[in-house]
């Protein structure tokens, strides 16, 4: 099954989240991503159900072995792609957000080239 972006970005931050604290609930991604607590519930119910992660009986999320896939994959490509920017010399707040956006369509080919091009001149 392939993962839409929106579904690629909440597994990366529950990701993150989980690094940060303990236990990771709708309310904190919601948080984290600014939206509204209504979506991401929703969110959360068709990741579950495609088993990407699981919801425990007081909503603690935690990613699934699928889930957790995916989430390492766009984590990966989000820090090499910022930390590629930021050797540009482009501002780390700009190549943050632009990471974000290229991390859920660069191509793999493209991505293996980057990851070997950062890797070289670091």
């Amino acid at each position: 099954m392939i993962i839409q972006e929106s579904g690629e970005m909440y597994l990366e931050t529950i990701l993150v989240l989980s690094r940060e604290k303990e236990c990771v609930r709708s309310v904190d991604i919601a948080r984290k991503l600014g939206y509204s607590k209504p979506s991401v519930t929703r969110a959360m119910k068709n990741l579950k159900e495609d088993g990407y992660i699981d919801i425990d009986s007081f909503g603690y999320i935690t990613l699934e072995d699928k889930g957790r896939e995916v989430a390492d994959r766009i984590y990966e490509r989000h820090m090499i792609l910022t930390k590629c920017l930021v050797s540009l010399g482009i501002d780390p707040q700009i190549a943050e957000e632009d990471a974000c956006r290229i991390e859920h369509i660069i191509s793999d080919e493209t991505f293996r080239r980057i990851r070997e091009y950062t890797d070289s001149i670091h």
